[in-house]
């Protein structure tokens, strides 16, 4: 029984000592699968990695009618006085004054915002580091890979919510003149909000059923780009089915939209493989005939905000960095 108990005790120790040891907790807000699977996948991996030292909470799908229970839930982590920081990934309408409210109580909390929703400068000036790719500049460089992709026109799907977001609506016209100086036609159409009444399932049937409606009156060299996350599946699987050019998705990453659109189920032991996830997806499209017509980003953006905004954290809570140094953010090593 001795033995016995020494082997279980043995194997908890290394189960402990498998996880990379902090000393204190991070908190990690994330979407759901539906509405933000990268960033879920992301909480996932910083989880496997350092075990109870990080507590994951979500906000809910219907985050702009919820915000009370969004900032509920990352004012609830700072309650945990083991908590130190704090990665949220989306920045969704709520953290803001989430951030204000538990900066009242916990001043020393760092806060990570990844892919704020809310004005940037307004992010800016409440957390400790904000991570977004350069949304201005993609609407330069899509427009510009539909047209070496062989597009004439871009439809661009969005709707208020998200026009009312600065950085989406300066991307939006930057997009539209990108066109104009091209010789391309920009198309924006008014898609249903996911969180509106027809909910998201509403708005990835309108996805499907109006592809083909815009393939069959502009033909297939036409690109498409939706501003949202839910709408990338339907919107990959209706251009493959109907024909033409999809240059990124909103959150440009190679595990948004394509495994679901395309039918692949990534094997547990391969989902942090990207080489292989790249190449399925790209085996997948090719077969369907979709070759050189499918673009993406080598990288699932929003689960590296994540997994980085973690490691950022880390470094913020032991001031081994500063929150103004960008060539020290820069520097964080994710490997570790």
């Amino acid at each position: 029984m001795r033995k016995l108990l020494a082997v279980i005790l043995v194997l908890a120790v290394l189960a402990t000592l498998s996880f990379a040891a902090l000393g204190f907790k991070i908190g990690v807000v994330t979407g759901t699968v539906s509405q933000g699977e990268d960033e879920y996948r992301g909480a996932e991996n910083v989880v496997a990695k350092y075990g109870k030292e990080i507590i994951h909470v979500t906000y809910p799908d219907k985050f702009m009618q919820e915000q009370e229970t969004t900032i509920a839930r990352i004012v609830e982590l700072a309650y945990d006085p083991t908590v130190k920081a704090i990665v949220i990934c989306q920045g969704v309408p709520g953290t803001v004054a989430a951030i204000r409210r538990v900066k009242e109580f916990r001043p020393d909390i760092i806060f990570v915002v990844g892919v704020p929703h809310e004005d940037p400068e307004i992010v800016e000036s409440v957390a400790d580091v904000a991570l977004e790719t350069d949304t201005p500049g993609r609407g330069k460089t899509i427009v510009d890979l539909a047209y070496k992709m062989g597009a004439k026109r871009l439809i661009h799907y969005s709707f208020p919510r998200h026009m009312s977001y600065k950085l989406l609506a300066e991307r939006r016209d930057i997009m539209e003149q990108r066109c104009k100086e091209l010789g391309m036609e920009f198309i924006f159409v008014s898609a249903p909000d996911p969180l509106g009444e027809q909910g998201l399932t509403g708005a990835q049937q309108f996805i499907l059923e109006d592809v083909p409606r815009q393939i069959a009156k502009y033909g297939p060299d036409t690109a498409f780009f939706s501003t949202n996350c839910g709408m990338q599946e339907p919107l990959i699987k209706a251009i493959l089915t109907h024909g033409g050019i999809f240059p990124e998705q909103c959150c440009p990453s190679p595990t948004h939209g394509y495994p679901g659109a395309l039918g692949i189920s990534i094997p547990p032991e391969k989902k942090g493989d990207i080489n292989y996830i790249l190449k399925v997806i790209n085996d997948a499209v090719v077969e369907k005939g979709g070759a050189g017509r499918f673009a993406t980003w080598p990288i699932p953006m929003n689960m590296l905000f994540v997994e980085a905004g973690v490691e950022i954290a880390i470094k913020l809570v032991k001031k081994e960095i500063k929150a103004n140094d960008m060539n020290a953010i820069k520097a964080v090593d994710l490997s570790t």
